[in-house]
């Protein structure tokens, strides 16, 4: 392995020195680009997934394995966030020790925490969906498909840690190399495994498994590549291996906050899945929800390409001191997310016939999917302004905040809402819960943001005010 010398000539990183909405474009987009070809493969599973024999059970098993999937992020995610946001505030602050040592601890934790999801796949898949579902297909699917993505976990891990450190100095680019190259692996093998082709025999379930995670191990192998050869601002070495206590500390401070939030999606998830399973014994609404979530992720995974280019531009510059670049970016950044999920909206009210015609359904599918994509649908554009919001709170090292949001809506709002409404015996109403919650988290989210704007950029606003510093002529570094 190559080590790069700390000492090289570095010109300024482009986070600091970029106008903020072509900053934001050049950062964003290529995220974008890659998270709707993410979006697509998770669809993608899933269309092919109903197309088998007992597809209904199988895309009803998937819906199930969700708060698994959810996990997986939440801890993978967690880390590479923690690590992006030490990262950046080092290269901001111009402390490389520092940074080096974020992203070394960044490989050991990720390594430990993928340790839990083994163990988890080994003994605990199949009581988790016998816990959930009394069809025998649903359970025998399920247990299939989770223990296959938990025993190879290490992909989702280390590919979301290595992604993060390109996105972290700015090389986003590469990362739609690397989501795009892993997402197209999984559309291309989906169909070869799941049906079979020659000497390959069909699969079901298990190839759908088996092609998500070939796909993210190559992804985590190429960004791994990208990191060694195109990203000087980070070097490895054994020694950033060796746990450091207080970047331990850092990391976790922003990534456990996020890896609570995706505990408390998966117990949402979990609770919903409960819900629709008692108000539907025939599993038809879990499985409108579980496709419900497939859909939106094409609108939601754009904006979270802006929420991650964001934290990074947020914490580099929170680094640096530079206050204004902060808001400016803030600003562009919720217009930006606002507009994809009015877009979102739109499609979904519009037409919501075609999007649920790419599965292999029934009529009360189709019926209760219109209904379900039409209401939930109205909350896109406060759900927008709640994601970018939340960047701030971890670029600045509060994630706390981000996770007291996500309880507000996912646990105190959205569950109490939906069972309440679940009482009315109408599975159509409970849709409802979406809308309401999402109102409760903006409301809470603004609340938040205020405390951070008083407590930390305004401060860094008046003290810029009385001793300005002259914006660097240098050149902006490498995308």
């Amino acid at each position: 392995m190559r080590l790069k010398s700390s000492s090289e000539p570095h010109s300024e990183n482009k986070m600091g020195v970029m106008s903020e909405g072509r900053l934001l474009a050049n950062m964003a987009l290529p995220l974008i680009a890659s998270m709707l070809v993410q979006a697509l493969y998770n669809i993608v599973d899933s269309v092919y997934v109903s197309h088998i024999a007992d597809g209904g059970s199988a895309l009803t098993a998937l819906t199930l394995a969700f708060p698994i999937q959810n996990m997986i992020v939440g801890f993978g995610g967690g880390i590479a966030i923690g690590v992006n946001s030490l990262l950046s505030r080092s290269l901001g602050a111009k402390d490389r020790e520092r940074a080096n040592f974020a992203a070394g601890n960044g490989i050991v934790l990720s390594a430990l925490f993928s340790l839990l999801f083994i163990v988890f796949g080994i003994f605990f898949s199949r009581p988790f969906f016998a816990a959930q579902s009394s069809n025998p297909l649903t359970v025998e699917s399920g247990t299939v498909y989770a223990s296959i993505c938990c025993i190879l976990v290490g992909g989702v891990f280390f590919e979301f840690l290595f992604e993060r450190m390109l996105q972290a100095t700015g090389r986003t680019v590469h990362t739609m190399i690397t989501q795009g190259t892993g997402a197209l692996i999984n559309i291309l093998l989906d169909p070869v495994l799941i049906f079979g082709l020659g000497p390959i025999p069909p699969l079901g379930v298990a190839g759908a498994a088996i092609a998500t995670v070939v796909g993210q191990w190559t992804a985590a192998v190429l960004a791994l590549i990208f990191n060694l050869r195109k990203n000087p601002d980070v070097r490895f070495g054994a020694k950033y291996l060796r746990l450091q206590g207080n970047t331990v500390r850092q990391i976790l401070s922003v990534g456990v906050p996020t890896t609570v939030m995706m505990a408390i999606g998966s117990v949402m998830n979990f609770g919903m899945n409960q819900i629709f399973q008692k108000l539907d014994p025939e599993e038809t609404a879990t499985s409108v929800f579980g496709v419900y979530y497939k859909l939106q992720s094409f609108f939601f995974m754009p904006v979270f390409g802006i929420n991650n280019a964001t934290i990074s531009i947020l914490a580099y510059n929170y680094g640096a001191k530079k206050p204004d670049r902060m808001i400016r970016t803030l600003r562009v950044s919720i217009l930006s997310a606002v507009c994809i999920m009015l877009l979102g909206t739109l499609t979904f009210e519009l037409g919501p016939q075609l999007l649920l015609g790419i599965f292999k359904t029934d009529e009360r599918f189709m019926e209760m999917g219109i209904s379900a994509l039409r209401i939930v649908s109205i909350h896109f554009p406060v759900a927008a302004v709640c994601i970018v919001l939340g960047a701030t709170f971890q670029s600045v090292g509060i994630g706390i905040y981000s996770t007291v949001v996500s309880l507000c809506r996912q646990l105190l709002a959205l569950l109490p809402a939906a069972f309440l409404l679940s009482l009315a015996g109408e599975v159509r109403l409970v849709w409802w819960a979406f809308p309401i919650a999402e109102t409760i988290s903006l409301t809470v989210t603004l609340l938040f943001f205020l405390r951070v704007y008083r407590k930390k950029i305004r401060p860094m606003r008046k003290k810029a005010e009385e001793d300005p510093v002259p914006e660097p002529s240098s050149q902006a570094g490498p995308g």
